[in-house]
């Protein structure tokens, strides 16, 4: 037990902190740092700063964070991966292993950027668009297979299917992590698409970061940053209804919104059957992109 981690531990909690009343986020950040303390970049006194963190505001004290995973897109994975085969090709020309050259945290690779629509309005589209994206990138790609199949700790997502975030959201978030001996402990996240910190929602923390950054991370490498300013908040959990029965609920007028634009859609994709028959296409993506944003799938009847 190194002497931060005896330190929380073993003093009254009066001595150090009340951490009831830290908010989780920071929580989170403070098992960050019991958990890669090492007297270097991470020390007792950084520890126990932050244990006594105070809501509302952060601190001008600096830490060292280290991520469980890093989240790439496609636009600066892929300088990432070059520069680990550079390194790889560097180890071999001195006498060492290529195989010693990885990630030394997990690495998601996400090829989302690159889409064209060519095809749209019909029930091929996805299958012609992906076949004509391979075309296309077809160097690209064989060199992020090769990628993935070189280094450990690096996994690629093949374009098709779906977006960075919402790949993220559905099918990389753990929320929980265990390493080698079975102990468990927070999933946190740095990426570089900008829409990263949406998993902030599923609890797990996340920063949207450079890929300087991110390639420092994903080398072991921890981020150095100030504590963030971080507020608490009080669930209200009195039953709907129970207060301001007077105010007005939106939530009718955006089901109705969404009907509309449901309706608009419709209108787009079947030419000839009410009005709005002859909008142009690039109008029709505009509906399409409007509802997808509202959380609604297309009818499959479109």
């Amino acid at each position: 037990m190194t002497g931060a981690t005896a330190s929380i531990a073993c003093r009254p909690s009066s001595s150090v902190a009340d951490l009831g009343r830290v908010p989780y986020s920071i929580k989170l950040l403070l098992e960050n740092l019991l958990r890669h303390e090492d007297g270097a970049s991470v020390k007792a006194g950084d520890v126990e700063a932050l244990a006594r963190y105070e809501t509302g505001g952060g601190a001008a004290r600096e830490i060292a964070y280290s991520p469980a995973r890093i989240l790439l897109q496609d636009f600066t994975g892929v300088p990432c991966v070059v520069d680990l085969a550079a390194m790889r090709d560097a180890i071999e020309a001195l006498g060492g292993s290529a195989g010693r050259i990885n990630p030394l945290v997990p690495v998601d690779l996400v090829i989302d950027h690159s889409v064209v629509v060519d095809a749209y309005a019909r029930r091929d589209a996805l299958k012609v668009n992906t076949t004509l994206e391979y075309e296309r990138n077809a160097e690209r790609y064989r060199f992020l297979r090769w990628g993935q199949q070189a280094f450990s700790n690096l996994r690629v997502v093949p374009p098709g299917t779906g977006i960075c975030h919402q790949v993220n959201l559905e099918y990389l978030s753990s929320v929980v992590f265990t390493d080698a001996e079975g102990a468990a402990y927070p999933d946190t996240v740095v990426g570089t698409d900008s829409h990263t910190p949406m998993v902030n929602g599923l609890g797990v923390l996340a920063w949207g970061v450079g890929g300087i950054e991110a390639e420092a991370a994903m080398l072991g490498q921890p981020i150095s940053m100030l504590v963030p300013p971080s507020g608490g908040s009080a669930p209200d959990r009195r039953a709907p209804g129970s207060h301001d029965r007077d105010r007005p609920r939106p939530h009718g007028c955006r089901a109705a919104a969404c009907s509309r634009r449901r309706r608009q859609v419709r209108r787009v994709l079947r030419p000839g059957r009410g009005e709005g028959a002859a909008r142009e296409p690039g109008d029709h993506r505009q509906h399409v992109a409007g509802v997808r944003l509202h959380g609604h799938d297309l009818p499959d009847r479109l």
